[in-house]
C-alpha cells in the first residue's frame, strides 16, 4: 500500500508543479514517445511475440502503426485543441468574454489490456498527455513481456515523475485503486470493470470503461457471401479471436448458413493456407487458463470446420459452430477466441429483436446490399459502435469516439475524443465593471418590469448574419440606455 501511495504522490506532486500544462512540454514528451516507438521497434514486436506469437507484420500493424497515426494527428491538432473556445452569448452577456476552456483533470490512471498489450496502453496515454495529466500507467500481468517492456521503456522516454509504470497482477492493481485518482481508464472485462467504477466511487473519480462483451454480425440473405465471409473472417480470426470488437457470433437465414460455412472456409484457406499452425499469421491464445475457458464453451456443439487443438503451444484451429442454439454455453459469454458460433434466425426483424434481448455490445455488424436496411438495425439497436458491411474498420478512424454503451462500457476515446475524455471542460465567463444599469434586473427588489426586461435579454433571438448582428448590438445599446434611465 505505501509503494501505491509513494507512485501516486509523485505522481500528483509533479502534476501541481505545472510543468505538465505547458503545450511546449506536451509536444516534447508526445515527440518523445513518436522517438520511443521508432528506436525501439524491434523490442516491442518481439516482446509481442513472445506474449502472443504474433508475425513482426502482423504486430507492427496491430500495435505501432496507429499509434503513429495518432501521434501525427494530435501534435497536429494540439494547439488548436488545448486554446479557449468561445461560444455564443445573449443580449446580457455580449459585452463580456465567454468561452470554454479545456483544462487537464490531475492524475490519471491508464489500466492496460493484454490483447492488444502495447496499443491498448500507449493509445490512451498518449491522449491523457495531450491534455496535459499526470499517468499512471498499469499494463496487463498476463502479457508479461509488453508489460516489462513498457516499465523499461517509457522512464526512458517519458518524464519519471509524471509518468510512472506499476506492474504486477492483482494485488498491485487492487492497491493502486484505493488510490484516489482524477479519471480511470479501463481496459478489460465487465467483472472487472465493476470492481473498477465501484473503487472510483469512493471519491467520485470519473471513469472511461472498455469492456466489449458479445458483438453480433447479421447477414442478410440480399449480400455478396464472399466478400462479407472474407472480411467476417479477417475480423474474427485475427490475433486468435482475442479482439474486444471481433465478431462474437452471426445472425444469418438458415438457406444460407451451409454457404456462410463454405465461404469462411475458403477464406481461411486463403489467409493461412492448408496448415494453419505453421502461418506466421495465425496468433496463440494467450495462457492455458484462457485456452480451457475456450474449450468448455465449445463442449457440445456442432463443429462445422475447425476444432483440432494443442494444449501445450495454446493452439485453437479456426474453428465455426452451426446451429447453434441461442441458449447455449456459447451463447453466454464472450468468447474472447477463435471460435464463431452462427445462430439462424428467419429475417431481420428476428435478428434485431434477438440482439435487443440481449446486453448491449460494443460492436454491431451487419452485410447487406440494401444500405436502408443497414440503417433500420442501426436505428432500432444499440452498441457501442457499428460498422455496416466490414468490421472493426470503424475503430480505426480516429474521427470516430470508441466506447461502449451500457454492459459493454462508458465514455470513449481516440483522437480528440482522447483529448476530451481526459480534459475538464471548464465555463469560463469573464466581465467588466462597467454598465452597472444592466444588472438591476438581477438586483432586488424584483418587479414584473424587471422580468419583462429579462424575458427580452435572455429569450430574444436573431438570426446569425451581418444584419441580425448589427440589430442585436443595437438593441443591446439601446437596451442599456433604456435601463439607465428607468433605474437610475
Amino acid at each position: 500500500m505505501e509503494r501505491m501511495q509513494q507512485v501516486v504522490w509523485r505522481a500528483r506532486a509533479a502534476f501541481n508543479s505545472g510543468r505538465s500544462r505547458a503545450l511546449e512540454f506536451r509536444m516534447q514528451q508526445l515527440k518523445a514517445l513518436k522517438q520511443m516507438l521508432q528506436e525501439k521497434e524491434k523490442d516491442i514486436l518481439a516482446a509481442i511475440r513472445a506474449d502472443l506469437h504474433k508475425s513482426e507484420p502482423n504486430a507492427y500493424c496491430h500495435e505501432i502503426l496507429g499509434l503513429l497515426g495518432e501521434l501525427a494527428l494530435v501534435m497536429d491538432k494540439l494547439k488548436s485543441w488545448a486554446a479557449p473556445q468561445p461560444v455564443k452569448k445573449n443580449l446580457l452577456t455580449m459585452r463580456d468574454e465567454a468561452y470554454i476552456f479545456p483544462e487537464p483533470l490531475g492524475v490519471v490512471l491508464i489500466i492496460g489490456a493484454w490483447n492488444y498489450p502495447f496499443a491498448l496502453v500507449i493509445q490512451p496515454l498518449i491522449g491523457a498527455i495531450a491534455a496535459g495529466n499526470a499517468v499512471v500507467v498499469k499494463p496487463s500481468e498476463i502479457s508479461w513481456n509488453t508489460s516489462q517492456l513498457l516499465a523499461d521503456l517509457l522512464p526512458q522516454y517519458l518524464d519519471q515523475e509524471l509518468y510512472p509504470v506499476v506492474t504486477g497482477g492483482v494485488s498491485e492493481t487492487t492497491e493502486l485503486l484505493t488510490q484516489r485518482f482524477d479519471h480511470i481508464l479501463y481496459t478489460g472485462n465487465s467483472t472487472v470493470g465493476k470492481i473498477v467504477m465501484a473503487a472510483a466511487a469512493k471519491y467520485l473519480t470519473p471513469v472511461t470503461l472498455e469492456l466489449g462483451g458479445k458483438s453480433p454480425c447479421y447477414i442478410d440473405t440480399d449480400c455478396d457471401l464472399a466478400v462479407a465471409c472474407r472480411r467476417i473472417t479477417w475480423g474474427k480470426y485475427m490475433n486468435c479471436g482475442q479482439t474486444c470488437i471481433a465478431p462474437d457470433y452471426i445472425l444469418c437465414n438458415p438457406s444460407i448458413q451451409s454457404s456462410v460455412v463454405e465461404n469462411i472456409k475458403a477464406a481461411l484457406q486463403e489467409f493461412y493456407g492448408e496448415d494453419v499452425k505453421s502461418s506466421p499469421d495465425y496468433e496463440r491464445v494467450v495462457n492455458k487458463h484462457h485456452f480451457r475457458r475456450i474449450l468448455g464453451l465449445m463442449e457440445g456443439q456442432t463443429i462445422a470446420h475447425g476444432g483440432e487443438v494443442d494444449e501445450a503451444s495454446c493452439f485453437i484451429a479456426p474453428t465455426i459452430l452451426t446451429d447453434v442454439s441461442p441458449e447455449s454455453k456459447v451463447m453466454e459469454e464472450e468468447i474472447f477466441g477463435p471460435v464463431l458460433p452462427i445462430v439462424t434466425v428467419d429475417n431481420v426483424d428476428e435478428a434485431i429483436e434477438f440482439i435487443n434481448r440481449r446486453e448491449k455490445p460494443l460492436a454491431l455488424y451487419v452485410f447487406s446490399n440494401s444500405k436502408k436496411l443497414i440503417k433500420r438495425v442501426i436505428s432500432e439497436t444499440s452498441s457501442g459502435g457499428v460498422t455496416g458491411n466490414d468490421v472493426i474498420m470503424h475503430y480505426l478512424l480516429s474521427t470516430l469516439p470508441f466506447g461502449g454503451v451500457g454492459n459493454s462500457g462508458m465514455g470513449a476515446y481516440h483522437g480528440k475524443h482522447s483529448f476530451e475524455t481526459f480534459s475538464h471542460h471548464r465555463s469560463c465567463l469573464i466581465k467588466d465593471l462597467k454598465m452597472e444599469s444592466t444588472n438591476k434586473l438581477r438586483y432586488p427588489p424584483g418587479s414584473m418590469k424587471k422580468v419583462n426586461w429579462a424575458k427580452f435579454f435572455l429569450l430574444k433571438r436573431f438570426n446569425r448574419g451581418r444584419v441580425g448582428l448589427v440589430a442585436l448590438v443595437l438593441l443591446g445599446i439601446v437596451a442599456a440606455l433604456v435601463l439607465k434611465m428607468v433605474y437610475y
